[in-house]
């Protein structure tokens, strides 16, 4: 039999009193560090996500300090997190607080949502927890627990599926400390409800739980996956004179915006001999000697939509040959750094397992 609301909200709750992490964001109403920690937890793991949180507290308290930093120096430091449109979004978000609102965060999920890079879930968070706002929050979490316990079986990835849980979730928000609430079920979705063999004897919510009783645990939530993934494969050109070496800053309208690689040649498919030829590693091979050639390892790299392939050669340009690389590099596009400027650079993780000798 399925419980009523306040014995369904009771016994998470009551879960969550000697159940929760122990997590910094959890013991304060501050708006900037509730946003912080969710931004950095969207898409990442809390054991990834938390040294980031502690290392961007540290390096910027307040929005103050996190508007006014570079954005180069938020993207080094967000490095390795991924899903980098996080960072450059906080950038954009933080002086639109400092500009717009005085520094201050607005105290509603409405104006939340206006905001740059928070939508509807980071909103009803920031809301809930640090001003008592009642709107529930949504997350994968969530959608997992309500699934199972009332039996919903609509894609979560649909506009109908959206909206039907977060009217369900909306009914069962407490008005009574609404953010210990959220982050109570989200922490049951976590911990409790997770997605693979969960322990269902061990759950203070199985004797109601629709998918516990039929066998359905596994089946549920529903979520169609459409989305085609798309192979590209790169080559690289890791050029050097010296102490210095050619980057590029990649630009809008693509992955790793923002972020530091080196010049490349892209093939629709797995590439043959003909990427020498192009017409980057042509020019460079005028003033450039090709010193190392390892067409046979590729770094595979994941995202969301696409699956990266990435194989590196080397240029080797003489110190005469200085003044000719210089040149190209300024018609093309890209940067002459030096080494050690390269470590502060925001980089993508594909070429930072490059750089490391990864494999």
């Amino acid at each position: 039999m399925i419980l009523n609301k306040e014995a369904f909200v009771g016994r998470i709750l009551n879960w969550y009193g000697h159940s929760k992490r122990d997590l910094p964001w959890r013991n304060t109403k501050d708006p900037y560090i509730i946003w912080l920690s969710e931004i950095i937890l969207q898409q990442t793991r809390v054991a990834q996500g938390l040294p980031y949180f502690e290392k961007f507290l540290e390096k910027y308290p307040d929005v103050q300090s996190f508007a006014s930093a570079p954005l180069d120096e938020i993207l080094r430091m967000w490095q390795g997190l991924g899903y980098y449109s996080r960072a450059r979004n906080m950038h954009i978000c933080a002086n639109q607080l400092v500009h717009n609102y005085n520094g201050e965060f607005p105290a509603n999920s409405v104006e939340l949502s206006k905001l740059k890079g928070i939508g509807s879930y980071t909103a009803a968070a920031i809301a809930s927890f640090a001003f008592d706002e009642p709107v529930a929050v949504v997350d994968g979490n969530v959608f997992r627990v309500l699934s199972r316990y009332f039996g919903i079986s609509e894609d979560i990835n649909s506009s109908l599926g959206k909206k039907q849980f977060q009217a369900l979730a909306n009914t069962l928000i407490a008005k009574e400390n609404p953010g210990e609430y959220n982050q109570a079920i989200m922490e049951f979705g976590a911990l409790q409800c997770v997605p693979i063999n969960p322990d269902c004897n061990a759950c203070p919510l199985r004797d109601g739980c629709f998918a516990y009783a039929r066998n359905m645990v596994g089946e549920l939530p529903v979520k169609v996956k459409n989305t085609r993934i798309k192979e590209r494969f790169f080559i690289y050109g890791h050029v050097t004179c010296g102490d210095y070496l050619v980057v590029k800053q990649r630009g809008e309208g693509d992955i790793w915006q923002g972020l530091h690689d080196f010049p490349l040649v892209e093939t629709a498919l797995l590439p043959q001999r003909e990427w020498i030829e192009s017409r980057v590693f042509a020019e460079l091979r005028e003033f450039g000697t090709l010193v190392v050639e390892d067409e046979r390892h590729w770094f595979k790299h994941i995202l969301t939509h696409q699956r990266i392939f990435a194989s590196f050669v080397r240029f080797e340009v003489s110190d005469v040959g200085f003044p000719a690389l210089k040149n190209w590099t300024e018609q093309n596009g890209f940067k002459l750094v030096h080494v050690d400027q390269l470590e502060s650079l925001g980089k993508p993780r594909l070429l930072l397992k490059y750089l490391n000798g990864e494999k």
